[in-house]
């Protein structure tokens, strides 16, 4: 699965995951492979990536919006904090 992160500013992250938990509107999410497509919005909260080596990834966001389609995933976000 491949994930994209983004800014206004800038590209937070692009590359290959197991898995993402976002904070959605109505409550965290985690999106697998062979996620249904989906377009949400997202609220204040943590993020968390799982990437293919297994690596953990922890950052915040203020808000935005998540889309995924045929293991594709976006998060467009309006601004993130990448201290742990």
């Amino acid at each position: 699965m491949e994930l994209i992160v983004l800014t206004p500013q800038m590209e937070v992250f692009r590359g290959h995951i197991k898995s993402v938990k976002v904070p959605g509107t109505a409550g965290q999410f985690e999106v697998l492979a062979g996620h249904a497509p989906i377009v949400s919005s997202l609220q204040q909260g943590k993020v968390r990536i799982i990437t293919e080596s297994g690596e953990k990834k922890v950052f915040s966001i203020l808000n935005g919006f998540i889309e995924v389609l045929n293991n594709e995933v976006s998060l467009l976000v309006q601004g993130v904090d990448l201290a742990p």
